[in-house]
């Protein structure tokens, strides 16, 4: 018997076992005789049925409703998405879980783990409390609801490490490019959005050597408790660590040798690190540190750290605005391009050199779709004309917690049909994407007709897109 029919012999078997409490046996030297005895209806427990078993997994129904409700917490509109979608989802994740294990993809627990910390924090900070949320889910504790939203999120990670795997070496050749184009009829091909190229010029406010010395100091205060005191680096690291992402697990992540996290400064102090030693301060792009190297597991190092960022005085807020207002005002004047200020007078070095030109992350090039863009970021330019410069703005970014910014509009493109060599970037994205869909789509027929899979109850009514009955053609 394999290890997915054993699966479902055990949840048989449990099943049985409770059903067997609603009767007894009684044995004597002539016969047996079944009594039936009374059953409190109040004290049923509905069993949570089997929908589907994909490989070495299980799919219950209760599964499906975890999903509606993680989408429903997380502000998706589940109007017009049915049960059934979402459990053809979950078969695909559960076929890519169990190839996932097979070609020995594994995926980081601590790093889940903090995921899930997060992502509880920001439910919490949304619906009141956390007690709410616990409510909310139906959970009898907090432990249990992170339990379940550390599977919910383990799997899911699976899943999509399993996906990456299989499209990672999928690319598109020009040619590739310009045939998906031209089959696209005339009048179905897509329209681009209004895009913008934006520049700016940061100034962020020095801090003083007397400030960087405070925290030095403090740092040194902290390591030496720990040292000398036995004083805990945990409780210490949850009341001073001006680290969001790791405050509430005591200043905690795990690092791997073969998969770049962090800072380069913070990597290479960990992994230079005994277990127990707590390094001197050091400093990164984020502050000063100081790191505790708690357990080394192979390639994994678990660490603690306090971060502390030196505080800017106001003399040096006000110096940096005023310089920057200078600034806004020579290229007002024309004494100086936009482009030439900013190499001269940015601090920001990804885009100083580049005239200022931010950098659209998802596309990775410099236009900037104007339905798509960052609210804030539309909000500070959408009133602006072409090469006007905007007034200064204060802002703040996960690095510095103040600093001074001016942008300008130095390319606007109207709403028009795609065309072939105007549009190259984004035709050859297109044309990748579907490469990588159908590759997906071919890898999940073959993987389907290879694996274990059973689909129960009225579940089997569904109408599925891919072939989860092995019906062969």
């Amino acid at each position: 018997m394999n290890k997915s029919l054993s699966i479902i012999a055990s949840l048989s078997a449990l099943m049985l076992t409770q059903l067997s409490s609603a009767q007894e046996i009684i044995q004597d030297e002539k016969q047996e005789e079944l009594k039936a005895i009374k059953v409190d209806s109040t004290q049923l427990i509905k069993v949570d049925g089997v929908a589907a078993v994909v490989g070495d997994f299980v799919v219950l129904d209760s599964d499906i409703d975890k999903q509606f409700a993680q989408l429903e917490a997380s502000g998706v509109s589940t109007k017009d998405i049915t049960r059934c979608q979402l459990f053809g989802k979950l078969l695909e994740d559960k076929l890519y879980m169990h190839h996932a294990i097979l070609d020995s993809i594994e995926v980081n627990d601590a790093e889940i783990r903090s995921y899930v910390d997060q992502q509880l924090e920001g439910f919490a900070q949304q619906i009141g409390s956390m007690d709410k949320l616990v409510a909310y889910y139906n959970k009898s504790s907090e432990q249990e609801l992170r339990d379940e939203m550390y599977e919910l999120n383990k799997n899911g990670k699976m899943a999509s490490m399993m996906q990456q795997k299989i499209v990672e070496e999928i690319e598109v050749t020009p040619e590739e490019v310009r045939q998906f184009f031209n089959k696209i009829p005339e009048d179905e091909r897509p329209l681009f959005g209004t895009e913008l190229r934006v520049s700016q010029i940061v100034v962020i406010p020095e801090t003083t050597q007397e400030e960087i010395d405070k925290v030095i100091k403090r740092l040194r205060e902290f390591r030496a408790d720990v040292l000398d005191n036995g004083a805990s680096f945990t409780t210490k690291a949850v009341l001073y660590t001006e680290d969001p992402g790791s405050k509430r697990t005591g200043g905690k992540y795990t690092l791997n040798r073969k998969q770049p996290r962090m800072a380069k400064e913070f990597r290479e102090v960990a992994f230079s690190l005994e277990e127990g030693d707590i390094s001197e301060p050091f400093k990164t792009d984020f502050g000063y540190h100081i790191l505790y190297l708690e357990k080394i597991r192979g390639q994994e190092y678990d660490v603690r750290h306090i971060l502390l960022r030196p505080k800017m005085t106001d003399d040096a807020i006000t110096a940096a605005k005023e310089k920057l207002e200078k600034v806004r005002q020579s290229i007002v004047d024309g004494d100086i391009s936009f482009a030439e200020a900013a190499k001269e007078a940015s601090d920001e070095e990804e885009t100083k050199y580049d005239g200022g030109q931010l950098r659209n992350p998802e596309t990775q090039d410099y236009n900037f779709e104007l339905t798509k863009m960052d609210p804030e970021l539309y909000a500070q330019i959408q009133d602006l004309k072409d090469n006007e410069v905007s007034p200064v703005y204060k802002d703040q970014d996960r690095v510095n917690p103040i600093k001074f910014k001016i942008l300008t509009v130095t390319q606007r493109t109207d709403e028009h049909e795609a065309e072939f060599a105007k549009d190259y970037l984004k035709i050859k994205s297109l044309a990748l994407q579907e490469k990588q869909l159908n590759t997906i789509s071919e890898w999940q027929e073959e993987k389907i007709m290879d694996t274990y899979i059973k689909i129960n109850g009225e579940l089997r009514s569904c109408d599925f897109n891919s072939n989860w009955f092995k019906i062969k053609n």
